[in-house]
């Protein structure tokens, strides 16, 4: 579904990427960890053609990803994004939020995408705040209401960048609870994340990804508790030190 090949990506003198080449198959949850600076959410914004890359090729569902080319903006609509930040029309209720898209960008008549937009509120945990306005909204409600606008254009797969990181703690779970259900549902997913308990659960592969490189990679239970590489165990000792 998800096919990168040696792509690097370079900000003036400084490679962000170098390199990086991964496949996510149809129905696959692969979580990416690593560092600040890594290169992690340049990764997830070229794939969904966000950022140009300078080298390499990106490819979903077989159809190359060119932030120039012409089928950009309908090979976006195939691949849902979450941010760290919700990005949430403030001036919209979070059914306007989520109807926005299938409306506008797919021409889907006003009433089915209204079904469609209840639907999905619904099914993240929301029915009872269709009308209500970000603001009045705590962040993970709103950031489920980021995931439930990005299922309403019905994508192939969905790219996650740290969904939960801007998050307070207490209301992580409920974010994560619905990305669970996606999971098990079928959803193919690539996941930009820290939270090392949903990788273990969720995930059938682990990239650890380090200056702009995989280090690393291979099931959870490997990657997480018994890596290879110093480098993702110097990581891993890091972020799961006991407080």
């Amino acid at each position: 579904m998800i096919s990168v090949r040696e792509v690097a990506k370079s900000y003036g003198a400084h490679r962000v990427l170098d390199g990086v080449s991964l496949e996510v198959a149809k129905g696959e949850v692969v979580c990416v960890i690593g560092p600040s600076g890594s290169g992690k959410s340049t990764l997830l914004r070229c794939i969904n053609g966000l950022e140009h890359y300078d080298e390499g090729e990106i490819a979903i569902d077989g159809v190359p990803v060119h932030r120039e080319h012409a089928s950009i903006h309908a090979l976006r609509s195939e691949v849902g994004m979450v941010f760290q930040r919700f990005n949430l029309f403030p001036h919209r209720t979070a059914l306007e939020n989520v109807m926005e898209g299938p409306v506008y960008v797919k021409g889907v008549p006003r009433e089915e995408a209204r079904e469609r937009a209840s639907a999905l509120l619904a099914k993240v945990g929301l029915a009872q705040k269709l009308e209500a306005y970000p603001a009045k909204l705590s962040g993970g409600q709103q950031q489920r209401v980021a995931i439930a606008r990005s299922l309403a254009m019905q994508p192939k797969a969905m790219l996650f960048d740290e969904p939960t990181s801007a998050l307070d703690p207490e209301l992580v779970g409920e974010v994560l609870k619905v990305m669970l259900t996606l999971a098990r549902e079928g959803m193919t997913m690539l996941v930009v994340t820290h939270e090392m308990g949903f990788a273990a659960e969720v995930a059938q592969r682990v990239l650890f990804l380090d200056h702009g490189r995989i280090v690393e990679e291979g099931a959870p239970q490997q990657i997480l508790s018994a890596p290879k590489h110093e480098r993702t165990r110097d990581f891993l000792q890091r972020v799961l030190k006991p407080v």
